[in-house]
């Protein structure tokens, strides 16, 4: 990921993928090069960050150089990366321009909610006799990215690829005042979407919405072409049954029909198609920014909690700050587990804990649904946690690229007992008081407010101090006996009133504050 579109989304400011298959594949050089320096720049102007997704020798960029635009404009044997491409152009190195199926899988992983493209693939015409259907609905129906589009390409069949995106489950919506669902050079295809958003803050709620429900499948956001410069739809169509019967003929198949087809309609059409085709991509490109300008407008707000939600009209949200782990407990089987290196026969569970995720979990069950605040990274352990807890609001959860979800290993013996625990917590540390004060609003609203002993020392004495100025009622959970301590270090522990010690947690708190312990369990165990 480039270091400026990193820098963007760990900042929350509003970032616009884009394919670079319309470069390697859609547009001759030099014409190529100028469209995709053009859309970038439509992208900024409109107060966005654009990231170009490509292949360049075997590693999926997020964000290219004017150089590297240059490279794929200008190579011949670039390869169009979907999703089955993926795993062989990578390993053997190669170069490619990515589908829409394979920039949607990168601005996921990358973090990018919206992607701006021409048209996506479909359904081809006669799809139902050869089962060509692109990747591209697939993956709108697996992976959570907003697709703005001008539509599916007309020379593709409309009204299948619309059914086969009802069947993935995939939110269909026309942009504008209009249900009509466009044709890419044309605005009208004789077919309804489903759906409209009449404007850019309509469709950013929209995705919002679906992002929020943590479905799996994308949003299609499908722009009709300026209505100036759309191609007359009669002409298109008997261009493309011309178009359509040379292809047949000469046998052309599979992906390389698309680039043919767009061509042939071309040369047919006098450029009229390339024209609508330009106008096309610079339109989406601006609705697309404003789209994404608006909804990080939306997750900023929800973020400071100046946005009610619909839940906050009845009443506020109880706040749980504190650590999520996946927990590892690995259980011996006979009475003495051996040392020096031998395995143990034994009973190993996967489960998911973290003493903050487990009472957000409790109060989710209670019908609470308190706002967990958190940390985790991005990697499969996450992915686990994120579908376990779906009960669970985790919308202000941190995701945090290169860094471990917390695990522990505990091992016990066969009599129940913790003979040896193993922590990776560090991403703890990232509850930070700058990321826990953007709730400000949430925490001085709250009935309750827990935090556990996993948090940072800085981020339990701002909590302290906001529940000393607003009465706050504050639950702190000590969690082990050498982070019990932390609120006593100070006057903060004056603000809490509740606490759940067990007696060495108490023990190492009454020895914090300076008292004697009570006669009688100096040595209790």
């Amino acid at each position: 990921i480039q270091p400026s579109i990193q820098e963007a989304l760990m900042e929350g400011r509003p970032v616009v993928a884009l394919e670079s298959t319309i470069i390697t594949h859609g547009m001759a050089y030099p014409q190529n090069l100028s469209i995709a320096r053009e859309v970038e720049k439509i992208v900024t102007t409109n107060g966005a960050v654009p990231a170009t997704v490509g292949i360049l020798k075997g590693k999926i960029h997020v964000g290219l150089t004017d150089e590297e635009l240059e490279f794929l404009a200008s190579s011949k044997n670039v390869v169009k990366v979907s999703r089955r491409d993926l795993p062989y152009v990578l390993s053997q190195g190669l170069s490619g321009g990515t589908t829409v199926s394979g920039t949607m899988i990168a601005a996921h992983k990358a973090g990018i909610p919206v992607f701006v493209t021409g048209g996506i693939g479909g359904v081809h015409r006669g799809g139902e006799n050869t089962l060509d259907v692109s990747a591209d609905l697939t993956e709108l129906g697996r992976t959570p990215v907003a697709v703005v589009s001008a539509g599916v390409k007309s020379i593709l069949d409309i009204g299948r690829t619309l059914e086969y995106l009802e069947t993935q489950g995939v939110c269909v919506a026309a942009f504008g005042e209009s249900r009509e669902f466009p044709a890419f050079f044309s605005r009208q295809s004789g077919f309804q979407a489903p759906y409209h958003v009449r404007d850019e803050e309509e469709a950013a709620e929209l995705i919002a919405s679906a992002l929020g429900l943590g479905l799996s499948s994308g949003v299609l956001i499908a722009v009709p072409c300026p209505q100036e410069r759309a191609a007359p739809g009669q002409i298109i169509e008997e261009a493309i049954q011309q178009a359509l019967s040379e292809a047949r003929s000469k046998g052309i198949t599979g992906k390389e029909l698309t680039p043919f087809m767009l061509q042939k309609l071309n040369e047919l059409t006098d450029g009229k198609s390339l024209d609508s085709n330009l106008a096309l991509i610079q339109n989406n490109a601006r609705v697309g920014s404003c789209i994404a300008v608006a909804l990080s407008k939306l997750q900023e707000a929800r973020r400071k909690g100046n946005l009610p939600r619909p839940e906050d009209k009845t009443s506020p949200q109880p706040v749980v700050i504190g650590g999520i782990n996946v927990d590892f407990i690995a259980k011996a089987q006979n009475p003495v587990i051996l040392g020096g290196g031998q395995t143990n026969a034994g009973r190993v569970r996967r489960t998911f804990g973290g003493v903050g995720r487990n009472l957000a979990d409790c109060l989710s069950r209670l019908g609470q649904t308190p706002l967990f605040l958190s940390a985790v990274g991005k990697d499969e352990h996450s992915e686990s946690v994120l579908h376990c807890c779906h009960h669970m609001d985790m919308s202000a959860v941190l995701q945090l690229e290169g860094k471990n979800t917390a695990t522990y290993c505990a091992v016990i013996t066969s009599a129940g007992e913790l003979s040896i625990g193993l922590g990776d917590m560090d991403i703890h540390h990232q509850i930070t008081e700058q990321y826990v004060s953007q709730f400000k609003e949430n925490l001085c609203q709250a009935p309750l407010v827990c935090i556990d002993g996993n948090v940072p020392l800085s981020t339990i004495q701002y909590v302290c101090q906001l529940a000393g100025e607003h009465q706050l009622a504050v639950c702190y959970e000590p969690t082990d006996e050498n982070k019990a301590s932390k609120p006593f270090l100070s006057d903060s522990w004056k603000a809490l009133t509740y606490i759940s010690p067990n007696l060495q947690e108490l023990r190492a708190i009454n020895r914090t504050l300076g008292n004697p312990l009570p006669a009688g369990i100096e040595y209790t165990e």
